[in-house]
């Protein structure tokens, strides 16, 4: 496994750098966690009597990369969430990010594309076999909208106007396990990838969300109350994800003001609004495309192995004494 996954993650290097993007290294002690929505590890930086946290996301510097000049960068590294522990997640684990200017969640649609299908043939095959079936990487890559998608699923249409009381009930008829504190947006999330994604097995891109999917993804040039964001779903789980980055500071100011209200009621997951992000923001970004991808289960989709096998040194409950 351990040169497995060195192989695989020296075919997204090379893809990377076959298209002149530049790997760089961005800081794992965060003053501001930001760049994804999860719980962080909270740590005090003695030097300066502060607190700070380590990274969940490297988007946030690496959008600033591209705000100082450097059109294509990527970075291949750590990050932690402080979360569940089963045989999809870990809380530290490795990331892809890259961002190129002038591009948007088609052109990313591409690299992904072109990321995997590299990856599958230093493996030796587009073919993968799973207990649920052959998944075809030659074949179609197909693109579903979360409400198209969710509606064909319960047999009703599902729109953005959808009140959350009938989310629920046809969450409640579904099985799934629902809360009556989501906001409409959630509920919509959380039944699509309870009762569609687990049935995409081969490629798909699962695109249109609801803005609160991605805080920092743009507006639908054609909707306004959608996102240009996609999953990448492969095998019933979500592989990677990219979307048009957000660009307009005032707008991103309003996401994370709002990620920083849920997060004074409660949410441990929300984003905290960070100032010098948004400053650079503010000088001016160009348009850009940006992509996340788990390495980790990069190589658990080729070899069919749980995330702790993928990692040479996995964080383990500690022996009883």
């Amino acid at each position: 496994m351990v040169y497995t996954r060195s192989r695989i993650t020296k075919s997204v290097r090379d893809t990377l750098d076959s298209h002149g993007y530049v790997e760089v290294e961005t800081p794992m002690l965060n003053l501001v966690h930001g760049g994804a929505t999860a719980r962080p590890f909270a740590t005090h930086l003695n030097a300066f009597d502060q607190d700070m946290t380590l990274r969940i996301a490297t988007e946030l510097y690496l959008k600033r990369a591209v705000v100082g000049g450097i059109e294509r960068v990527y970075e291949i590294g750590r990050v932690f969430r402080n979360e569940g522990v089963d045989s999809t997640h870990s809380p530290e684990f490795t990331t892809l990010e890259c961002y190129e200017a002038y591009a948007d969640q088609f052109t990313m649609a591409e690299r992904m594309k072109e990321i995997i299908l590299n990856v599958a043939d230093v493996m030796g095959t587009r073919r993968i076999e799973t207990p649920e079936g052959t998944i075809d990487l030659d074949g179609e890559w197909k693109w579903i909208g979360v409400y198209p998608g969710l509606s064909e699923a319960v047999g009703e249409e599902i729109t953005p106007d959808t009140p959350l009381e009938r989310l629920l009930e046809i969450g409640d008829a579904h099985g799934v396990k629902t809360d009556p504190l989501w906001t409409q947006e959630k509920a919509v999330i959380e039944l699509f990838g309870e009762i569609v994604e687990p049935t995409l097995l081969n490629p798909t891109f699962v695109y249109d969300y609801p803005p609160s999917a991605q805080p920092l993804a743009r507006p639908h040039r054609e909707d306004p109350r959608l996102i240009e964001a996609w999953d990448l779903i492969i095998g019933g789980m979500e592989r990677g994800t990219a979307f048009s980055e957000l660009i307009d500071p005032v707008v991103q100011r309003e996401r994370l003001t709002e990620q920083s209200r849920l997060a004074a009621e409660g949410d441990d997951e929300a984003m905290a609004l960070d100032e010098d992000f948004l400053r650079a923001l503010e000088y001016g970004a160009p348009p850009m495309g940006g992509i996340g991808l788990g390495i980790d289960r990069l190589v658990m989709l080729f070899t069919q192995a749980g995330i702790r096998e993928t990692i040479l040194f996995p964080l383990l409950k500690p022996e009883a004494n």
